[in-house]
């Protein structure tokens, strides 16, 4: 592959970034041989990492890492006493020198504007803590969050976080059945939401979704709800609360809780190819320092900068944003609403008003915009902007060039960034030592063991393989939510100790990787991991839908879209209002982001002989690929029926 760098740093600038100067203090100057060295010794260096951030310490741990369970399940910091609430926000909001420093910036869609210190958003934290505690709430109770980006959503995530509950956030465009099994699977015991909010200037409603997903969730005791639009909704005086009653306590017994290093800190879910949604369990010493690193340290956010990423705290992204702007003592700015509304300059707009040095966007984001002749985003001085970030799905390279040399005028680099929910942030990364290639990545993330391997479990390079890990790092989960044997299976059945993440990548001659998309059937929707299988299901629960299958599709806005095959009962006729008819069930229930992009009756689906459906072989039919070996398919006819849909469709 011939991956050109378009961006080069200068000398100047490599030795001005935090992880240049972090080298020369552990006696390095050469990048590669740092690289080397954090992955040979692993335990040197996150030991390194949590110094290095800051991270405070009720007691010291006695080791960084005890691999006596297997690398499946390490203990990292074993021995120690941690709350990671002290090193994220009260160790800044107890120091004069940093109390009234900016921690949280939040704007609106219509433009209204708050800002809180680091000693305002302690505060309120306490009073929140506090009501959790008059609520019963304890140490390792579950508390969903399903929110949209206010303030409000940091408080109750780091009230949580202080009194040793585990928060459980939700994308605030699913619907009441995703949110429910969200729920159920977390066993929750309080969700906190909102009345609804606006996005392009319609009103989302939240009130109601929670009350259907509570209906079908009994572990729900209470449902705390922020007046965002002071709107009418449904209440139930037994199971609603208003949240200013919530954090009006007076503050009189709260206390931060010491927590073994290992104690659960959040609960997020993540979509697989087949069955529920699976829980990644994130820890106090894991997840928070993973993040702080990659966004400080491998970023470049230093104290005092401010980083905007557009988000949502249902997806690690959001987490991402919070914990590692404030474990950096930076600002974080939450934008509510869509960034290219009431204008199409609105993000630069933003961008300029609030001096943000780091901007995350994604690559559907930018080819939304680019579809305006009328984006000002020239006009703009965005004088204070240093990073641009960009991270869950591939970009192509028409979008990153327009992003790069039209906006960023060939001076602001992209650091491209992929990971998952279950890495607690990225594998690999663009760092701000070595040139940057347009789409590509140009290192692993520092103390990450990464391989691409073969079908014979190899290490390759200028080839096609798998993105692999070979050592533990900081933030990996602790596993799913009660269910270890999906763990295993779904990462460390494929080679003996490895991580299996389940993307092809390629590194080439020039050490540029390039991600080129999911190895299993997972899709990639606008940044979104999607499973098939949770949209199959609401399909097939359909009074007229025997089996259906969803695959993804390229799309030049959102990266990829799902597109639907479904299988009809016997007595059931297909039609238009049929179709228009399934695909609102979709929207209904996972969110309109989620509407599949189409939809296809079809009479049987291609399968296995022993019955597994073969969604690799209807992807790759409809796109008219190389199916590969078809040795064991069992209903070839569906094939057939499956190419003259994609031909129709031209």
């Amino acid at each position: 592959m011939n991956n050109k760098a378009l961006w080069q740093p200068s000398q100047e600038f490599i030795e001005s970034t935090r992880l240049y100067q972090w080298m020369g203090q552990l006696g390095f100057t050469d990048y590669e041989k740092f690289l080397d060295a954090s992955t040979k010794d692993i335990a040197w260096f996150w030991g390194e990492v949590e110094k290095e951030l800051g991270i405070e310490w009720v007691r010291s741990y006695e080791q960084v890492l005890n691999l006596s369970k297997g690398i499946k399940y390490p203990e990292w910091y074993e021995g120690g006493k941690i709350n990671i609430i002290q090193s994220a926000l009260e160790k800044w909001a107890h120091n004069t020198e940093t109390a009234n420093q900016l921690a949280l910036v939040w704007e609106s869609e219509d433009g209204e504007v708050k800002r809180y210190t680091y000693a305002e958003i302690s505060a309120w934290v306490d009073r929140v803590a506090q009501g959790f505690q008059n609520q019963g709430i304890e140490k390792g109770d579950r508390i969903a969050i399903y929110m949209p980006m206010i303030p409000e959503t940091a408080v109750a995530i780091l009230a949580a976080v202080k009194i040793g509950a585990v928060f459980s956030p939700a994308f605030s465009g699913y619907g009441a059945d995703a949110l429910a099994i969200r729920l159920n699977a977390a066993q929750a015991k309080i969700v906190i939401t909102a009345d609804g909010f606006l996005r392009r200037n319609k009103v989302i409603k939240m009130k109601e979704e929670v009350d259907q997903a509570v209906a079908m969730s009994p572990s729900i005791e209470k449902v705390v709800v922020v007046r965002r639009l002071n709107r009418e909704i449904p209440w139930s005086e037994a199971v609603d609360m208003e949240w200013i009653d919530l954090e009006s306590t007076e503050v009189t017994d709260v206390t931060t809780q010491v927590m073994e290093s290992s104690d659960p800190l959040m609960l997020i879910y993540t979509s697989g190819t087949t069955g529920k949604p699976k829980g990644a369990v994130h820890t106090h010493s894991g997840f928070p320092i993973k993040a702080a690193f990659d966004v400080g340290i491998a970023m470049d956010l230093k104290r005092g900068d401010t980083l905007l990423w557009i988000a949502d705290m249902g997806w690690l992204t959001g987490p991402v944003t919070l914990f590692g702007s404030l474990l950096n003592g930076a600002t974080a700015v939450f934008y509510e609403g869509s960034p290219d509304y009431p204008n199409t300059d609105r993000l630069w707009e933003l961008a300029t008003e609030h001096q943000v040095t780091h901007l995350g966007v994604s690559p559907t984001l930018i080819r939304t915009l680019m579809k305006h002749e009328n984006s000002n985003e020239v006009n703009h001085n965005m004088k204070k902007l240093r990073v641009f970030t960009s991270t869950g799905e591939p970009w192509n390279s028409e979008a990153w060039k327009w992003l790069f040399e039209k906006v960023g005028k060939g001076q602001i680099p992209i650091i491209n960034y992929a990971g998952g929910t279950e890495i607690a942030g990225g594998i690999l990364i663009n760092v701000l030592v070595k040139p940057i290639s347009p789409i590509t990545f140009n290192s692993q993330i520092p103390g990450m063991d990464v391989h691409i391997l073969s079908e014979n479990g190899h290490s390759v390079h200028n080839a096609l393989g798998e993105l692999s890990i070979k050592q533990p790092w900081v933030g990996m989960t602790r596993g799913f939510w009660q269910e270890p044997e999906r763990y295993e299976q779904s990462y460390w059945n494929r080679w003996p100790d490895t991580w299996v993440h389940g993307d092809w990548a390629i590194l080439d001659e020039d050490g540029f990787w390039t991600i080129t998309g999911r190895s299993d059937d997972t899709l990639n929707v606008a940044g979104k991991r999607l499973g098939p299988s949770e949209m199959e299901s609401i399909l097939q629960g359909h009074e007229c839908v025997l089996e259906a299958a969803t695959i993804g599709v390229p799309d030049s806005i959102k990266g990829e879209a799902p597109v639907c095959f479904v299988v009809l009962k016997p007595d059931s006729l297909e039609s238009d209002d049929l179709k228009s008819e399934l695909l609102d069930l979709v929207a209904m229930h996972m969110g309109k982001a989620m509407r599949p992009k189409a939809l296809y009756f079809i009479s049987e689906l291609p399968r296995t002989k022993n019955g597994k459906i073969l969604r690799r072989v209807v992807q790759s039919t409809y796109l008219n690929k190389d199916s590969g070996d078809l040795s064991s398919l069992e209903s070839p006819n569906a094939i057939e029926e499956i190419r003259l849909k994609a031909l129709l469709k031209n």
